[in-house]
């Protein structure tokens, strides 16, 4: 307790004492008037000594009060202009009204009636927006401001150290890469031993090469495959880079007359090593899904980069893996009460083709399939096909609405997704959201977006066409399914269309799943009849490509009339007329769709990745072949926003 305090406490039993002495002193004057009269002598001198200890106690209090505010006072100065703090005070105009001297040394000078742009321009923006809490840069060094608007007020905490310190872990954290060379095995198949040993050293001196080049630990772990382990500082500088190591690797090989590509999947961020592990194979399985060559990139937050994607997918020799898969879809579809066989929104002729095959295969093995498909959302070009399938009686009655497919799904369907692999786009995503197993076969270059937890994932890139790979899993079927000429017709009319009457896109497998259509029945007649123009669609596609420019680069842009809809079918036949023309390597096709929405075609010859460029704006598709949709756009407005996603393909973007 304090000594005043206890002074005070005291205070109050003298007071009561003296109290009782002087009762005690007055009943003794009455009996002994002497001995009174000495006694309140006595009392006298006590109360002189007390009143006069009191003053003294009073005057002390007072020097200790003055002293400590004193020190207070002189602490609160110290640390004013000692501490390693700076704190300034602005007026409405964001003149500076006073500065500690920690503020002014970093000044070099007096800055008071000087404006806050003095430090920086940012300050005074940070402080208009009256944010609480930001990061400054003042000549080269890092301060953490804090910001009390109503009193104009602005403390400066240097953390210069502590961003070292954290820059210095973001450049340091672990990164994992894996690559594979995604041709080696149907490269090298046949291959005599010595010349398959050359190509490996090749290969491999110059992945080592590359290694040393960017301080990066790379080890083999299978004649096909590596494991990279680097920092997030050499990432960015292989990212600025663009991965220079793909053209190397596929220019090297190709002057030995040989075709091999590399893909890296790369797996970043804070998270553990297995985790890390985990996501660069995550990566690996999207670059090889998208077609190879090329480099993907995941982060924790499941976000992906790409790079490369220059060459397209190489046709696999060998049908071992069309064999297994065929078996395997035949297992499940064993194992289902029914099949639903479902395409994607606005179904075109492979869409439609591939889902017959389907039906088939699952009518082989002895169980009800039916095809899902909403008569109001139907692509133009297929309405012929479909006026020839109503009136073939049995397969009509095996197409179903979405709403009717709703109630007859039970726990044991099997779902087969045909012709794409985003959710988003299916006939019925809330239906593929009620099933529990789900096929997906395609042919287009993965996206991010991909149906989750397929129980069997068919996707290969160079394939012309889902129809042919539908057509090669009937090839394997035990029970070889019984083609009418509709249907085998319906499959043919799908590959002719995606590969141009095959001129793109088309390898030996392609020419081989034609020819068993063939000879079970296909009719080619009936397909250019099926694929016949109208003279108004002709009219109105010329119309459109009349108003086409070359943008810089060799890139054809057409863009339709503002209150005209196209049908996205005639798009794309103008993307391809356009390609056709001297001088452009790719053709962009912008219009109005009937719904609304904004739809661009795009179509290259391979020198230019429009894939990339359409998944920049929320789109996909091949190498070769690709487009996107946007809601609540202008023509004009996807025709700036196009602009500037070429732009950022030709700066190294892709």
């Amino acid at each position: 307790m304090p000594k005043f305090l206890l002074r005070k406490w005291h205070g109050y039993h003298v007071i009561a004492l003296l109290s009782v002495a002087v009762m005690f002193t007055g009943i003794l004057t009455y009996y002994q008037w002497q001995l009174g009269l000495l006694g309140f002598a006595s009392l006298g001198v006590v109360l002189y000594l007390i009143i006069r200890a009191r003053i003294e106690f009073e005057r002390e209090l007072s020097e200790y009060i003055s002293t400590l505010t004193y020190r207070v006072n002189k602490a609160g100065e110290e640390a004013v202009t000692h501490l390693p703090i700076g704190i300034l005070l602005y007026n409405e105009n964001r003149d500076i009204q006073w500065t500690n001297p920690y503020l002014t040394k970093i000044a070099e000078k007096d800055v008071i009636g000087d404006s806050m742009s003095i430090f920086s321009d940012e300050l005074i923006k940070q402080v208009n927006e009256e944010k609480k809490r930001f990061l400054l840069n003042v000549k080269d060094e890092d301060f953490r401001v804090y910001h009390e608007p109503d009193e104009r007020l602005l403390y400066f905490i240097n953390v210069t150290e502590e961003q070292e310190f954290k820059d210095l872990f973001e450049r340091e954290k672990t990164v994992i890469g894996l690559i594979y060379l995604d041709n080696y095995d149907e490269v090298t198949q046949g291959m005599d031993d010595q010349i398959r040993s050359k190509l490996l050293t090749q290969v491999t001196d110059s992945l080592n090469r590359w290694s040393k080049e960017h301080d990066i630990f790379i080890r083999r772990t299978s004649s096909d495959r590596f494991i990279a382990i680097f920092n997030e500082e050499t990432l960015k500088t292989l990212e600025d880079n663009r991965f220079t190591i793909l053209d190397e690797i596929r220019e090297n090989t190709a002057k030995e007359k040989i075709s091999l590509t590399l893909s890296l999947g790369i797996g970043s961020g804070e998270l553990s090593l297995r985790e890390l592990g985990t996501l660069a194979q995550s990566s690996l399985d999207l670059a090889l899904g998208r077609g190879g060559d090329q480099v993907a990139i995941k982060e924790k937050n499941g976000k992906g980069r790409f790079y490369g994607g220059k060459s397209n997918a190489m046709e696999k020799r060998t049908r071992v893996r069309a064999r297994v898969i065929s078996h395997a879809i035949r297992d499940f579809v064993k194992e289902s009460d029914k099949v639903f066989v479902m395409g994607h929104k606005n179904p075109d002729m492979d869409s439609i083709g591939a889902a017959i095959g389907m039906l088939k295969i699952a009518e082989a093995n002895g169980k009800d399939a039916f095809i899902i498909l909403n008569p109001n959302d139907v692509n133009q070009s297929v309405h012929k096909l479909l006026d020839e399938i109503e009136g073939h009686r049995d397969l009509w009655a095996q197409f179903i609405t979405p709403e009717e497919a709703r109630e007859e799904v039970t726990d044991d369907t099997l779902m087969v997704i045909v012709d794409t692999h985003k959710p988003s786009l299916v006939m019925d995503p809330k239906l593929l959201e009620k099933m529990d197993r789900t096929i997906v076969i395609d042919h287009h270059r993965r996206g991010e977006d991909f149906i989750d937890d397929a129980v069997l994932v068919y996707m290969e890139p160079y394939a012309s066409s889902t129809a042919e790979l539908v057509t090669e899993l009937l090839e394997y079927q035990p029970t070889q399914p019984d083609l009418d000429v509709l249907e085998s017709t319906a499959l043919l009319a799908g590959i002719i269309v995606d590969t141009k009457s095959f001129a793109i896109r088309t390898g030996s497998r392609t020419f081989d799943a034609a020819s068993y259509l063939r000879s079970r029945g296909a009719d080619t007649t009936l397909v250019q009849k099926l694929l016949k123009e109208d003279f108004d669609q002709f009219v109105k596609r010329s119309k459109l490509i009349e108003k086409a420019y070359i943008y810089p680069g060799g890139m054809a842009i057409a863009k339709g009339y503002t209150e005209e809809t196209y049908g996205q079918v005639l798009i794309a036949q103008a993307a391809d007329t356009l390609l056709t023309m001297n001088d452009v390597v790719a053709s962009f096709v912008i219009s109005k769709l009937e719904d609304g929405r904004v739809s661009i075609s795009a179509r290259s010859l391979g020198e230019v990745n429009v894939q990339v460029i359409m998944e920049m704006m929320d789109g996909g598709g091949h190498l070769t072949n690709a487009a996107t949709q946007l809601e609540g756009a202008t023509i004009e407005e996807a025709e700036e926003t196009l602009k500037e996603k070429i732009d950022n393909y030709f700066k190294g973007g892709q």
